[in-house]
């Protein structure tokens, strides 16, 4: 999956927030690619509450991972003006989601992913992050959780290596490429000299 992460103009007047409405638009479709993906290699996540819980804990532990990038470049005011809006911006989209499919308050579902956010920060503040990314400890404990939403038991007891081995390094690949680029780490790639042909 292709994820567009570089500014059309100039990234340097961009603010936390521009930055994290990018980010969480990235984050959404990071998530959704993940789920896809299970969904591929057998794992039961049919459109309803099971899908969602797969789908917030995965949203919450990229906007963990969003943080942890955000830790290692930017400063604290920045990190957690960034933070705060990446996970609000990703529960609006998640709640509205929610409404749309089965009929939840968008509000009280943005509310529940906000708090579930806080409670896996919890969880994954005693793991390591490293130029590579999150430690395997990190990934385990995500694995975990995601196990947690299935519900069949196969599907609970496979679903953690599944995460561990194959979701969790690809999403985090794709979402430190993608951050490197919001951030103007990136080099950009040179865009096509226009040419014409004529006679």
């Amino acid at each position: 999956m292709r994820v567009k992460s570089h500014w059309f103009r100039d990234e340097a007047g961009k603010s936390a927030a521009d930055i994290a409405s990018a980010a969480s638009f990235i984050v959404w479709r990071v998530a959704q690619n993940s789920l896809r993906n299970m969904r591929s290699a057998g794992y039961e996540l049919a459109p309803g509450p099971d899908y969602f819980a797969f789908l917030a804990e995965f949203l919450a532990f990229l906007v963990a991972c969003a943080d942890r990038i955000a830790y290692a470049r930017r400063d604290a005011q920045w990190r957690v003006e960034f933070t705060t809006a990446v996970a609000n911006r990703v529960g609006e989209t998640l709640g509205a989601n929610m409404a749309d499919l089965i009929g939840a308050d968008a509000a009280a579902a943005k509310r529940r992913f906000v708090e579930l956010v806080n409670e896996r920060a919890v969880d994954y503040a005693d793991h390591d992050w490293t130029a590579e990314g999150p430690s395997y400890g990190f990934v385990r404990a995500f694995g975990h959780a995601v196990s947690e939403t299935m519900a069949v038991e196969r599907d609970r007891r496979d679903a953690i290596s599944q995460v561990i081995e194959v979701e969790a390094p690809e999403a985090v690949e794709m979402l430190g490429k993608a951050m490197a680029g919001l951030l103007g780490e990136a080099p950009r790639r040179a865009r096509r000299a226009a040419t014409a042909s004529g006679e």
